[in-house]
């Protein structure tokens, strides 16, 4: 069977298909899927279905380019994290929901115009959120009546939405074509479980329930991430993603700097900005950014008025670094091992408390003691997660 699309990656690749030897698993409810979009969807899917069949938690994801901006399960939302999430204190949500405002929530600029999948059916409460923000499509087992009335309105009735059939079971063959040569691999199967983070190299060895939930996520949010990549993790939701970097260390820059930036959103200077009426939530993200850039040729502040009712204190550097230095608890996770300590040493300084590495390094003693400097707990996983 097959399905048409848009386009493939780009407009001038004119023809492009899904297709499937057997019967289609994915229906088509609205819109026309485009060839990225059913990358981000397929990949996506995959994850969010994982992380429930991992957790028993309901999950969504927020994909962009091949690899989640965002990831999570339904932890119940904290009076802070509804206020940076935009969500109303008395408005009541259920666990997809939930699950769905951390996903996008990890990196809001990230996951402007992103694929969304979800683990469960979707409910009129999930597809009311997702009808607010700017997405290009859903991916998930079913709808409700209600909630397929909700998306199908999105985009002037063009909104993608997406139904997997949740009893699909794919070949375990993978078949990827590169310059006409077929490259053929096994299904990776992995999926962390209870023993999954037995074997701690760290003088501290103490993992609670709450940083194992959250070492999962990482981890399953790596192995559908564009390689090399880090995640930090916490409160079941991905909070810092690295992707696609060649060197290591980058990755846990890049995944350490969105941490920063999600854990700042959390001090009162960010939560009581006086914004003006009338701000979407997207422009609201990107003043936000903005605020807190240590770039002294982005200032908010020097045209406050066209933002906010009043001028807002600045959060200097000073003050953001202590508050950073105040952090502990993240969860990391790492798709390769870690070749040198500098990553290490970058992670403690965004409150990085948990590790898991697949190990094999050279170097690992250094790694260890490193993680021993910091008082954090290390653990070797032996599973390595590319994904291309």
């Amino acid at each position: 069977m097959k399905i048409n699309l848009k386009y493939g990656c780009n407009p001038n690749q004119k023809e492009a298909f899904l297709e499937s030897d057997g019967a289609m698993p994915l229906t088509v409810l609205n819109g026309r899927p485009g060839y990225i979009n059913l990358m981000d969807a397929l990949n996506g899917y995959q994850l969010a279905k994982e992380l429930k069949m991992a957790t028993g938690m309901c999950a969504a994801a927020s994909f962009k380019h091949v690899s989640p901006a965002g990831a999570a399960v339904a932890v119940p939302l904290s009076d802070v994290e509804r206020k940076m999430y935009f969500i109303s204190a008395k408005k009541e949500l259920t666990p997809l929901a939930t699950a769905y405002l951390r996903a996008r929530g990890a990196d809001r600029m990230a996951s402007f115009g992103d694929f969304v999948s979800l683990s469960d059916t979707c409910d009129v409460c999930t597809a009311s959120i997702i009808s607010k923000e700017v997405s290009d499509g859903v991916i998930a087992p079913d709808y409700e009546p209600e909630a397929l009335d909700i998306l199908k309105a999105k985009k002037g009735g063009g909104y993608l939405v997406l139904k997997m059939d949740p009893d699909y079971v794919p070949d375990m063959k993978e078949r990827k074509t590169i310059y006409g040569l077929d490259l053929v691999q096994d299904h990776n199967g992995w999926i962390p479980d209870g023993s999954s983070f037995d074997d701690v190299r760290s003088a501290r060895a103490d993992i609670p329930e709450n940083a194992r939930l959250d070492l999962t996520v990482a981890l399953l949010a790596l192995k559908y991430t564009q390689s090399n990549s880090v995640c930090y993790a916490e409160n079941g939701q991905v909070i810092g993603m690295g992707s696609g970097q060649q060197s290591r260390l980058a990755c846990t820059r890049l995944a350490g700097s969105k941490a920063d930036l999600w854990h700042l959103r959390h001090a009162k200077q960010v939560l009581d900005l006086p914004f003006l009426k009338g701000k979407t939530r997207n422009k609201k993200d990107n003043i936000i950014e903005q605020y807190l850039a240590d770039d002294p040729e982005i200032d908010v502040l020097g045209n406050w008025e066209q933002y906010f009712l009043e001028r807002p204190e600045a959060f200097t550097v000073e003050e953001k670094r202590a508050y950073l230095r105040s952090l502990d608890g993240t969860s990391l996770g790492s798709d390769g091992f870690f070749p040198f300590r500098d990553n290490i040493d970058r992670a403690a300084k965004s409150g990085v408390s948990y590790v898991a590495e697949p190990g094999g390094s050279t170097r690992d003693d250094d790694i260890i003691a490193a993680a021993d400097e910091h008082g954090m707990v290390l653990v070797f996983t032996h599973v390595r997660l590319f994904h291309h």
